[in-house]
Order: structure tokens, then C-alpha cells, then sequence
């Protein structure tokens, strides 16, 4: 029996934290279809690929960053017949998060690469190329809910962080206030994270590792965040993920203000 050809595409929803903005990256197209529009990083899945390999590969022509600078997991698979005019195509989403992304660049067939605030396409303010608002509104989601059951947040935190950078991440991407002092006992008692003082006596490769500080938890964090301080002068705790990689929290971070 024939079958028809079809191609298997990749696109990558990448998030980062910039300028306290919950931001996307997204890519100009320099070539057709859609030359000129804004659209996800992505793009076919060569023969010797698996998913993964092209998703990584993708980002790193298109952005210039290196294989590793992110979290990345799929997402979903999309196939609409009209999706693509060019030809029969599915393509498999993935989200990816980095903590520290450099200036973007564009690569590969991308003229250029942009990070543009989530709530830009949220608001129908931007149209995207192919399907990928769809798939941009599905990889939030995703994100959103990710924070709730598990510990993605510190994915988008240098590798040892500050309770309150940590904090400063649900509030952007949830657009909602936390309370403080029940964020500090949900970090503490959550079984996740560690002090890093202590994961440094356990392992002398993080002992010997640079130092990240972050805003404190403050009320008054804008003066005090170059120094890294806390209000009383000293050096703001830091915190890590207590396995290295996200992994599920006991109990659920809901989103309402306060209820940690």
C-alpha cells in the first residue's frame, strides 16, 4: 500500500526570566513560508535524528546557545492537515527552560531571534507564524502547572538562589503576589531544596563551585540585591534543588496569594 509523504518537524517553546518579564524566545523566519513572521525555534527532523537530538540541534543553530544551557521536555505532538503549506507536516512541541540566556542570535533559517514578553501573544497582540500561538498557549500552560506540582521554578535560577529569587519566579510567571513568610516554610519544609552551605560540605566540586546570590527576602530587595545581603547585613541564605534536576513536590504550591 502507498502512503502519502508527510514530514516530522520539531518546535521548541524556550522561556527565560528577563528583566522581571516572563519572556519567550521566539525567531524571525528568513525564508518561506512565512518569511519575516516571528516564530518558534524548530524545524525537520533529519533520518539520523531522534526527537530530542533535533529539538537540541535547533536551538542551538537558531539561537546560539549550547546543547545543555536548557531543561527541555516534550510537550505534544500537532498535526493539522493545513498546518504547514508547504507539505503534510506533525511536528512535536517541546518547552525548555534556561536560567541565564545570552543575547539571542539568529541561525540556521532564522534571521534573527528575539525574546518577547508571554504576555504579548496571551493578549492576541502577536499573530505567530504556522500554528505555534496554539502551541505557545498549550507550553505556558504546561509551565504554569508545572510550578504547582514540581520543582521547575528553579530552572529558571542560577544554580544556588536566594528564597526570594526563587519567589520572584512564581510571582512573574503566575502574574501574582506571594506571601513571604509562607513561601520561606514551603521552601523549607518541602523536602526539595537544600541550604547550599550544606550541599557544600557534602560535595567539595560544589564547595569549590562560584557563589550565586540573588535578591534576599526583603522588603526592601532593589538595595540590597548587589550585595547580596539580608536586612540585617549578612550574607542571604541560599538554596539548591536537593537531586540536581526537577523532580515532584510532596505537596502541591497552589497559585492563590498567600496559600503555600
Amino acid at each position: 500500500m502507498d502512503y502519502p509523504p508527510f514530514a516530522v518537524t520539531v518546535d521548541i517553546a524556550l522561556f527565560t526570566i528577563q528583566d522581571e518579564t516572563f519572556k519567550i524566545l521566539l525567531i524571525e523566519r528568513g525564508g518561506d513560508p512565512y518569511r519575516g513572521d516571528l516564530a518558534l525555534p524548530g524545524g525537520f527532523v533529519l533520518p539520523d535524528e531522534d526527537l530530542d537530538m533535533a529539538a537540541a540541534r535547533e536551538l542551538e543553530e537558531e539561537t546560539g546557545l549550547a546543547d545543555g544551557a536548557w531543561h527541555l521536555e516534550q510537550l505534544a505532538a500537532y498535526g493539522d492537515p493545513a498546518r504547514d503549506p508547504r507539505m503534510r507536516t506533525v511536528t512535536v512541541a517541546f518547552w525548555a527552560i534556561t536560567a541565564d540566556l545570552p543575547r539571542p542570535r539568529g541561525g540556521g533559517d532564522a534571521a534573527a531571534a528575539h525574546l518577547v514578553p508571554v504576555a504579548r501573544i496571551e493578549s492576541g497582540g502577536l499573530r505567530l507564524a504556522f500554528d505555534h500561538n496554539r502551541i505557545v498557549d498549550d507550553a505556558v500552560k504546561e509551565v504554569r502547572s508545572g510550578l504547582e506540582t514540581t520543582t521547575i521554578a528553579a530552572q529558571f535560577c542560577p544554580p544556588a538562589f536566594t528564597v526570594a529569587r526563587l519567589r520572584k519566579v512564581y510571582e512573574t510567571i503566575w502574574n501574582t503576589p506571594l506571601d513571604p513568610g509562607n513561601f520561606q516554610r514551603f521552601v523549607r519544609d518541602s523536602g526539595a531544596f537544600t541550604p547550599a552551605a550544606a550541599a557544600e560540605r557534602m560535595d567539595p566540586v560544589k564547595a569549590a563551585a562560584p557563589s550565586f546570590l540573588s535578591e534576599p527576602s526583603d522588603d526592601h530587595p532593589e538595595t540590597l540585591e548587589a550585595a547580596g545581603q539580608s536586612r540585617r547585613g549578612r550574607p542571604a541564605s541560599r538554596w539548591v534543588l536537593r537531586e540536581g534536576g526537577p523532580r515532584l513536590l510532596a505537596r502541591p504550591l497552589r497559585r492563590k496569594a498567600g496559600d503555600a
